[in-house]
């Protein structure tokens, strides 16, 4: 099966301030596939590491389509408080939060069967990192 591997960040500055998304997604050979760079304007740290990984995944469904179902997806974060509420371990109290964690397992059903989510730390996540504060540094 072939993978693909998305590394996801979101940071803001003040919490809440301007934030911005990275989203830089690979080949398993570690290829780059597509990069995302986005400001949000005022939100906070948490709504922007969820909004890069609903980004990561809308991007996949741009560039693969109905082939994500036969893709294995591996998302990378380096916030291990969305990797765990995605995989269950931890609820979600935010109904903020809780909008854009539905979303993105509505687009897990139904494009996304074999996705997975994985906590890594943030030197393993410079990529989305650099994406995330040009987004924010840019403004735009």
């Amino acid at each position: 099966m072939k993978k693909i591997i998305a590394y996801t960040d979101g940071g803001s500055r003040g919490n809440p301030g301007p934030s911005g998304l990275g989203v830089y997604i690979t080949n398993v050979d570690g290829d780059m596939l597509a990069e995302v760079s986005k400001y949000l304007g005022v939100a906070t740290n948490n709504h922007a590491e969820y909004e890069a990984v609903l980004v990561a995944l809308e991007t996949l469904h741009a560039m693969f389509a109905d082939e994500t179902k036969k893709i294995s997806v591996e998302i990378r974060l380096d916030s291990q408080l969305v990797q765990r509420q995605m995989d269950g371990i931890y609820k979600v109290k935010s109904p903020e939060l809780r909008i854009q964690f539905e979303k993105i397992k509505a687009l897990q059903k139904e494009h996304f069967p074999h996705l997975t989510f994985q906590h890594v730390y943030r030197e393993f996540n410079k990529d989305a990192d650099r994406l995330a504060n040009d987004a924010m540094d840019r403004k735009a």
